[in-house]
């Protein structure tokens, strides 16, 4: 399998559509060949502090945002090639739209599946 993390900083005032571009996406995706799954999450929690951590202390919810918002894809398809062919029909179908939301290009990490 191979993933694709994908970390987004998007525009306070573009909440709303950011996510419904999100569902939008995510159904498309999941209809293409060789996906075998798509998730979103929004940053909602934060750790107060590594002692916290340390000593099993739940995270805190986030009360506000502050500049921005901070979304993550996680994408899971079959292998390389199915990847390159999302990727382009992904490009070509909502680039746009996305880059209307975004701050900033997102940072991406591509890579195969370590077998556990």
């Amino acid at each position: 399998m191979f993933h694709e993390i994908c970390v987004y900083e998007a525009k306070i005032e573009k909440q709303d559509e950011i996510e419904a571009l999100m569902r939008e996406v995510a159904a498309f995706y999941r209809a293409q060949e060789g996906v075998i799954d798509v998730s979103y999450i929004k940053r909602t929690h934060r750790q107060k502090d590594f002692n916290a951590v340390k000593a099993g202390e739940p995270p805190i919810r986030l009360t506000r945002n502050v500049g921005k918002i901070t979304y993550v894809l996680h994408l899971i398809v079959a292998d390389e090639a199915a990847h390159g062919n999302l990727a382009l029909l992904g490009m070509e179908r909502f680039y746009k739209r996305w880059a209307r939301c975004l701050l900033a290009m997102p940072k991406i990490i591509l890579g195969e599946e370590i077998p556990t």
